[in-house]
């Protein structure tokens, strides 16, 4: 995808965007973090989004920016929060995604939009999300994202 020069070959990119993704969310799933722990979440999160820009597809791009917004909203970072989720919604949106990629676009910006304040931005896309959410076609998918939206109706500490 990108016309950078190779420093590794695809395989190896895709490797390490997926153990960098993956390794992001067990950093998020702690409970408590470290000041460094929460350096090395944001850096692997860039670091594996960098990655598959490098070897993979657009809806790569938009989940590793679905996943940075995440990031950014765990650690209350508000602007870069709403950066990445605004931009995987506009990779969505430009490139068709429906299903579950749409719905987590959508709720990415709400729930940066919730930290950042802004209630009538955060309704607007907790509609879309909910509205995209019911079209996921797998059961499966439908439940855990109404599960994960589910949790933008819990106290801002529980983004």
């Amino acid at each position: 995808m990108s016309d950078s020069p190779t420093i590794v070959d695809a395989a190896t990119h895709r490797k390490l965007a997926v153990a960098l993704f993956n390794g992001a969310w067990d950093l998020m799933d702690k409970p408590v973090r470290t000041p460094a722990e929460d350096d090395t979440l944001m850096h692997a999160a860039h670091a594996s989004r960098w990655h598959w820009e490098q070897c993979g597809t657009a809806v790569n791009l938009a989940r590793g920016d679905w996943q940075l917004s995440r990031v950014y909203t765990v650690l209350g970072r508000a602007e870069p929060a709403l950066w990445h989720a605004r931009r995987c919604l506009e990779i969505c949106l430009r490139d068709g995604f429906a299903d579950w990629d749409l719905a987590y676009a959508h709720e990415a910006v709400a729930r940066a939009a919730r930290l950042a304040g802004d209630e009538a931005e955060y309704r607007k896309h907790l509609e879309f999300a909910r509205a995209a959410g019911e079209k996921i076609a797998e059961a499966d998918d439908r439940e855990n994202f109404a599960k994960d939206l589910a949790t933008l109706d819990r106290p801002q500490s529980g983004l």
